[in-house]
Parts: structure tokens; sequence; C-alpha cells
């Protein structure tokens, strides 16, 4: 047998499929169990064509680069009056913009703190070993302070490294009364309480934001555009030698802008050299880095 021929589905069969009813479409309403004829259906698209060209008209044109806030803003919004913008929030409450809102800075917080900042710089040798260079600055002197070159990094030994430090240099630091650091794993609750028992307190910079402790990521950037990028790192012994001589260097000769352009252990200033005295070199750091002073 034959396939049959499907019926058409715009006749009403007795007990079979009828179209819904239609109501306030068209020109007129059709009867239950009797489906519209051709005709009737584009006497129905016209008024829904109608109504949505009428309903586009309406609304406002989104022009090319137009936000949600800005459309929601325009004119031709019913809710922009109802959405005042945030630069109006914040006049109305009193409130200056993010740059003026603190009269206090955080690097002139630091240094009404007397602030001491460490962290850990990583030199990577020639072949590819990896070391970690722990230091301290004095923010408001700029003095720095080597606590020591190791490999592999721990708690039990940054604690130990700090207190070398404080035994070596504490009556150097004994102005200090806060402490800034990262939140990486080495500065355990013990590094922290040696601070503590000295008086200081200790200022953990937010997650990823190592802006917060510009000072040490400064001296970092220094001691390699200044030592590391000029030379060839081998082993441990030649980095010690290197960044020791490099940090006595940078606290007895190398200028500072924020000091006047002398160095952070400076001499008195009211020496004045005389102009016939003869310049002697000396090398630094393997001749890495020359400083120049006046013969006695």
């Amino acid at each position: 047998m034959g396939r049959s021929r499907p019926r058409s589905r715009d006749r009403a069969e007795p007990g079979g499929w009828s179209p819904p009813t239609h109501c306030c479409v068209g020109t007129g309403a059709a009867s239950p169990g009797t489906g519209p004829n051709h005709s009737d259906r584009r006497a129905d698209r016209r008024p829904q064509q109608r109504f949505a060209d009428s309903h586009c008209a309406s609304q406002p044109r989104i022009q090319p680069g137009d936000t949600a806030a800005s459309t929601a803003n325009s004119p031709g919004s019913a809710t922009a009056s109802l959405r005042p913008r945030s630069g109006e929030i914040l006049n109305n409450a009193g409130i200056d913009p993010a740059p003026t809102r603190c009269k206090v800075t955080w690097s002139q917080f630091l240094r009404s703190q007397a602030a001491v900042a460490c962290d850990f710089a990583t030199i990577e040798t020639v072949t590819l070993r990896r070391f970690y260079l722990l230091f301290f600055i004095d923010i408001p002197t700029r003095t720095v302070y080597f606590a020591g070159i190791t490999d592999h990094p721990t708690g039990v030994w940054t604690t130990q490294a700090a207190r070398n430090l404080l035994l070596q240099h504490g009556h150097q630091l004994a102005d200090a009364q806060a402490l800034v650091r990262d939140r990486a794993s080495q500065f355990i609750d013990a590094f922290d309480e040696i601070f503590r028992t000295e008086g200081c307190k200790v200022l953990k910079t937010p997650v990823r934001t190592p802006v917060a402790n510009a000072f040490a990521e400064r001296w970092i950037g220094t001691l390699r555009r200044e030592l590391l990028d000029r030379t060839i790192i081998w082993n441990r012994r030649q980095l010690n030698n290197l960044v020791v001589d490099y940090i006595d260097h940078y606290n007895t000769h190398r200028p500072h802008r924020s000091l006047d352009q002398r160095p952070p252990v400076a001499t008195d200033p009211s020496d004045q050299p005389d102009r016939h005295l003869q310049v002697v070199r000396t090398a630094r750091c393997g001749g890495l880095i020359n400083e120049y002073r006046n013969a006695a």
C-alpha cells in the first residue's frame, strides 16, 4: 500500500486537531473549531507589523559606542530622572574623588612610622640555579641591611635571619615602629613575634599588591639594573661577595634624590671639599661600579 496523503490541517476534523482560537487579531475573530484561511493570515500580519513599527519608533535609538548606563540615562528614557549618577551621589555626600580623598599618602605614612620594609629578591645563576636574597631597608634613611642568601627559604631560616639582623643592627633599628612585608609563607608567626617584642607593628601588604611595598621593590630593581644585569652569577659565593660589596656602596656612596643627593650614611655636610684636591677613582663589585672621591 502506498503512503496516504497528509490531510490539510486547515480543516477541522471531527475529533481531530483544531487550531487555537485567535482573538483581537485581524479583522475578525475566528470561530471555535475552524482555522483562518490565507486571506485571514495576511490580514493578521498587518496590525502586528504596524504595532512593531510604532513600538520601535517610540524607543530611543542606540548609537555605536553607547552603553547600558548611557542608554538608561538618555533624555528619552523614563528612568533617567530616577537614576542619579555616581558623581552626583559623591558630591551630594561631600566626598572628594579618590586621589584627594586622603590627605596622608602611603609613603608619608611609612615615613612617619619610621617603618622598615623587607622582601626576597630572586637571583638566578648561569646554571639556572635560583637563590633568594633577604634584605631589610630602613625607609626614612634608605639604609639597606643584608640578611642572608639561601636556595631554600623556609620559615625557620627567615626567623633566624631576623634574629641575626637585630643582634647585629639592633641599635640602628631602635627607632623603627613598623615592619612592612608581604604575605609570603616564609614570614611565619615566629618571624612577626621577633619584631613585636622590639615594639614594631607588623603591616601586611594586600594580596598581589607589590606597590604597597614599593620601597623594597624599587631597591630590587636598582640592584638588577646596577649590578645583576651587568654580570654573570656562577655560584653562591660570588653572589654573596657582590651583594655585600654593592650594599656597602649603596649605603655609603650612592647618592639619593630623596636625601638631597647624599648617601644614606653620609658625612658631615658642613665639610666643603677644596677645589684643588685630586679626584681618586675606586672600583667596586669587581670593577662594575666606580666610586669617585677627593684625595686627602
